[in-house]
């Protein structure tokens, strides 16, 4: 049904575009786009541990302008805002569509709000500097999806950011089981069809990120864990190459970073 009201629809109409997502129910139900999930059981631990994974990930690839308005997606207890706040960044909003979750946020006092992300992005007016998904795109359907990254092209000023991430295909391992271990999963990528549906929704200088899940460098066993995986991605590589393919990024998951042009 949303495929054959987008086909109807001109999506380079803003208009358009704000209609589709106002009323939007998007196919996840337990365990939606819009709300974090990752977390956890002990919310307080979070605040550190995922801390220290943006930090070392994202964090470096962002506006250094601390008043740059920044959006974030599926922000769960602010774990993203948090770290962004002790950077100085003063302007940045978060939602999430769980109030439990939202909840945590506020205690914090972190800007933090209950929100859908469809009808919010339809709703909104400011232009943005930055957009940051905490959740995975593999949440969304396709066709979800483009409506989604079409609209966050439409919130951006010229020249600004998107960030977004996804589970890895291309893992030997972990990619088939990845698309499995979740009733919401609905896609896998490869480096290569991130870049695409980026790159279709509008958006250019893409560059994909291998997410390094290994960054608590306190934990001696860090250290081996990085190596192991550093040594399978080799061996990946060199099997991949045998069968004439060109991947390269085995990591669990991947990133993008990207500018609206």
């Amino acid at each position: 049904m949303l495929r054959e009201k987008m086909e109807k629809a001109d999506l380079g109409r803003e208009a358009e575009l704000e209609a589709l997502a106002a009323g939007l129910k998007p196919a996840a139900r337990m365990e939606p786009f819009d709300s974090f999930w990752e977390g956890p059981e002990d919310v307080e631990k979070g605040y550190g541990r995922f801390g220290q994974f943006y930090r070392h990930n994202y964090l470096k690839h962002l506006s250094p302008d601390r008043e740059a308005s920044i959006l974030v997606i599926s922000c769960g207890p602010g774990y993203f805002v948090q770290l962004l706040r002790d950077e100085g960044y003063a302007r940045v909003t978060g939602i999430d569509s769980d109030p439990e979750k939202i909840a945590h946020a506020r205690s914090r006092q972190l800007n933090c709000q209950v929100a859908e992300v469809f009808p919010y992005l339809a709703a909104r007016r400011e232009p943005l500097d930055v957009i940051i998904c905490e959740q995975e795109l593999n949440h969304l359907t396709k066709d979800e999806m483009v409506l989604f990254l079409r609209l966050c092209h439409a919130r951006l000023a010229e020249g600004s950011t998107l960030v977004v991430h996804g589970l890895n295909g291309a893992n030997p391992i972990t990619g088939a089981e990845a698309l499995a271990q979740n009733f919401d999963h609905f896609n896998t990528f490869t480096d290569y069809s991130l870049q695409q549906v980026l790159e279709y929704c509008g958006f250019g200088e893409v560059r994909i990120l291998p997410l390094n899940l290994y960054v608590f460098y306190t934990n001696p066993f860090n250290y081996v864990a990085l190596g192991l995986a550093t040594l399978f991605s080799w061996l990946f590589s060199a099997f991949y190459i045998l069968y004439g393919k060109k991947n390269r990024i085995f990591t669990k998951k991947i990133g993008a970073i990207c500018q609206k042009i």
